[in-house]
């Protein structure tokens, strides 16, 4: 009869040390996973930090204009984020005219003192991208068609927007929209 205390030289993990070199494999284990953890995090930063915006871009998200050289009557176009922004001084006329409509004439109705800022009415600011594809409606050079309402007049499709930027007439379902913007003073606003 063999002594059952006696191991085996064919299995040398039969000894009385499996659960040792068990610990050692759970262990290599434990190191290899974390080790392929930091791995794909060393990989993945880089490429995930990438799709941040760049410094440029960020110094883009706000435009400050200084209105001082716009006379009343004249419209500048200026670059907020790729994309044109119409401000224009509008004339007690243009002001007038834009507070007397009726809103059941609008096709968005929308009153003129929720497009612009109280006690700066004689500024509009705009994002200068027609409603209806997207095109450029012309209106804020002093030479520029701005169609039957004195405001912007796309000549794509023929959509026509009031002073204060309300569509009027032709295919644009919305008014011109309204970027975010505040008036630092008097003579400068800052949009985005």
């Amino acid at each position: 009869m063999a002594d059952s205390s006696v191991t085996s030289p064919a299995f040398p993990g039969a000894s009385g040390h499996a659960g040792h070199d068990a610990g050692k494999r759970d262990f290599l284990k434990l190191v290899t996973a974390a080790g392929a953890a930091i791995g794909v995090g060393a990989i993945a930063w880089p490429l995930i930090d990438s799709m941040n915006p760049s410094a440029d871009v960020l110094a883009l998200s706000s435009v400050e204009v200084d209105l001082t050289p716009v006379v009343e009557g004249q419209g500048i176009t200026v670059v907020w984020r790729g994309k044109p922004i119409f401000v224009r001084h509008r004339t007690p006329a243009e002001i007038k005219e834009a507070q007397d409509v009726k809103m059941s004439d609008l096709i968005e109705p929308q009153p003129d003192s929720a497009r612009v800022k109280a006690g700066h009415d004689q500024w509009i600011v705009l994002i200068g991208i027609c409603t209806h594809l997207g095109c450029i409606p012309l209106g804020n050079k002093p030479t520029d068609p701005r169609g039957e309402w004195g405001g912007w007049f796309c000549p794509c499709h023929g959509s026509q927007y009031d002073t204060s930027g309300r569509v009027r007439h032709g295919p644009a379902p919305l008014n011109l929209n309204v970027p975010p913007y505040a008036f630092m003073s008097d003579t400068r606003v800052k949009i985005g």
